[in-house]
């Protein structure tokens, strides 16, 4: 395994933002209610985490031109599960590209028990972030593979989420276990290594219970 194996082609993928999401009220009583918010943001490189360390990644403006102009179906949901809050198939959930990133705006209706759980958390300010289920459909990686540049994606059958918090990037590192076995040992005690300096300032209370247990079994 090398970092161009990062390049090969992938599922379903799923990337979280810390967003501000608006709420709007209902003019009219028992109708619905609005919450606006942007599911990503683009020309912003955030750090993502794979078997080889991290690297930066970026969601380039024009990503979400072609798939919005086919109508794409995407639902809005909790944590990317349970059942839809809005649809676009509805037109409860609206979708458009601008200078910052992908804006959804969606009419949920408050009545429901999951809505009105979800409304409530958004007012307290107990959450704050979205995320978004799609597939790259172009890419580009740097020459070293350590940053991706996503060009364009494909949101059908897709959704946008508010969810509690986006995944550690270092859980998915560790980490995935099976992923650190199939490693070579070179490869594995360099990454291994890598890591270790990276959280070896850390409190463990600050490291993901992964790591933490990780660290723990190694002294």
């Amino acid at each position: 395994m090398n970092k161009a194996d990062r390049a090969a082609k992938r599922g379903i993928e799923r990337h979280h933002y810390p967003v501000r999401l608006e709420v709007r009220q209902a003019t009219t009583a028992g109708g619905p209610t609005t919450v606006e918010g942007y599911a990503s943001v683009t020309d912003e490189v955030f750090e993502m985490w794979d078997p080889f360390g991290a690297y930066g990644e970026v969601v380039r403006p024009g990503a979400f031109t072609k798939t919005l102009a086919e109508n794409p179906q995407v639902q809005l949901l909790l944590n990317h599960g349970g059942l839809s809050m809005a649809y676009t198939r509805a037109g409860s959930l609206r979708l458009a590209e601008d200078a910052t990133g992908l804006h959804m705006s969606a009419d949920v209706n408050p009545i429901r028990s999951d809505v009105k759980d979800m409304l409530t958390a958004l007012e307290d300010h107990a959450v704050d972030e979205m995320s978004f289920a799609f597939r790259v459909t172009r890419q580009q990686w740097s020459p070293d593979f350590d940053q991706r540049d996503i060009i364009e994606v494909d949101l059908h059958r897709g959704d946008v989420s508010v969810v509690n918090f986006g995944a550690n990037p270092a859980t998915s590192v560790a980490l995935r276990s099976a992923d650190f076995d199939q490693l070579p040992e070179a490869e594995a005690r360099a990454l291994w290594e890598r890591l270790g300096r990276r959280f070896a300032a850390a409190p463990a209370a600050e490291l993901p219970l992964s790591l933490a247990r990780a660290q723990a079994d190694a002294l």
